[in-house]
């Protein structure tokens, strides 16, 4: 009997990500105007959302590993949601700092909570053969409600301008389609993992010590590669410098989703039948095309093509190389190994961002592309010349 490549689960799981993001990504636009318009500076925004993604990276990793303790994945991936789903709208309520400094946390907390679990839960429902499909398929649900969330926010603040707090509370609508989908998921029983021992809070950066040959070399080129991914702020501070006005900026980050969304399949299939290693080098190089010709920006035209090709890179390297990292280890692990990564990725990001910062200021926005370009070419060098079985 041939096996279901999309079981029902995966089929939930994807639109759980459809309407979550769809949720989040509805405050994109406005969350730095409204935290301005409450008496947040640039600064303070900076510290919020950098306090915010700390623990939401941290977390990834502890929270992995607690669900490959206990064997199980779906209390992690449904109180996840929940608290994601309900912490956002919370912004509406009250304008004090310290209160929208817990809101955001809770909300970064929910997605710590759940995304190991989840990716975990993703890579049981399929064989080895067919993960690229599964993550593919599940990036495309969850990168459409990232094109659809601001479009949705641009188009409440044409009817109602400066409606903030009503558009927060709206977020409530797919915030409770997201925790009703998480009731009719059906958790397969696993085996907690016996080689992952208890420990604090961090205890799960010991799992390199005990990892496969394997993962630590694959992990240790994406993390090279995080080095040199700065974030996506700086290419939308590029097109802002090169003279697009707030509205073509925010049409160029939904046109990217829209391509990143419409490629994220076909490429995972791809993945499968070519192999993660090559479809992820391909991905990179796309990045170091974006990047080199980010330096030498003209045009507006120019922006939408490097921004087309940049989603193209998105789709052949986000959900591949989660799917990439699930073909090294054992299912019992998946959680922590998922979580390791996302956790030291977070804290490499903080580094890379900062580091893009200062060679923006200090020199040019070229300077800084350029050098983020170089960086990656020496990951898909590593990449191509590390002798490993994983394709």
């Amino acid at each position: 009997m041939k096996q279901k490549i999309f079981t029902r689960t995966v089929w939930i799981l994807c639109f759980i990500s459809f309407f979550n993001d769809i949720g989040s990504e509805i405050l994109i636009p406005v969350m730095p105007i409204y935290l301005k318009t409450i008496g947040f500076t640039a600064l303070w925004i900076g510290i919020l959302e950098g306090i915010a993604e700390a623990v939401a990276g941290i977390s990834k990793g502890y929270f992995g590993k607690l669900s490959d303790q206990k064997g199980r994945r779906l209390p992690f991936v449904q109180w996840g949601y929940i608290l994601s789903g309900f912490s956002k709208p919370l912004l509406a309520l009250f304008t004090y700092p310290v209160w929208v400094l817990f809101v955001r946390i809770g909300d970064k907390l929910g997605k710590g909570l759940r995304t190991g679990a989840r990716d975990a839960m993703l890579s049981s429902e399929t064989i080895k053969e067919h993960k690229g499909k599964v993550f593919g398929l599940h990036r495309a649900m969850d990168t459409a409600g990232a094109a659809i969330g601001p479009l949705l926010a641009l188009l409440f603040l044409y009817y109602y301008p400066g409606e903030y707090k009503t558009l927060f509370l709206l977020t409530f609508i797919p915030g409770i389609a997201v925790v009703a989908l998480t009731l009719f998921i059906k958790e397969k029983p696993i085996a907690p993992s016996p080689d992952l021992k208890k420990g604090n809070f961090f205890s799960f950066f010991l799992y390199w010590k005990v990892a496969p040959a394997e993962y630590k070399k694959l992990v240790t080129g994406l993390l090279l590669f995080a080095l040199f991914n700065s974030s996506d702020v700086f290419l939308l501070l590029m097109a802002k410098t090169a003279g697009m006005d707030d509205l073509h900026i925010i049409g160029v980050y939904v046109f990217y989703n829209l391509v990143y969304a419409l490629f994220a399949y076909p490429l995972g299939s791809f993945a499968d039948k070519i192999g993660m290693k090559k479809t992820f080098i391909f991905g990179l190089i796309l990045f170091v095309i974006v990047y080199s010709g980010m330096a030498f920006l003209q045009n507006e035209t120019m922006m939408y093509v490097l921004f087309f090709i940049y989603g193209i890179y998105a789709a052949a390297t986000d959900g591949i190389s989660k799917a990439w990292i699930t073909n090294t280890i054992p299912h019992s692990e998946t959680g922590t190994a998922i979580g390791f990564h996302a956790s030291c990725g977070s804290i490499i990001a903080m580094i890379s961002s900062t580091l893009a910062g200062l060679i923006w200021t200090l020199y040019n926005p070229s300077a800084m592309f350029l050098f983020s370009a170089a960086g990656v070419i020496c990951t898909i060098v590593y990449l191509l010349f590390r002798k490993e079985r994983i394709k």
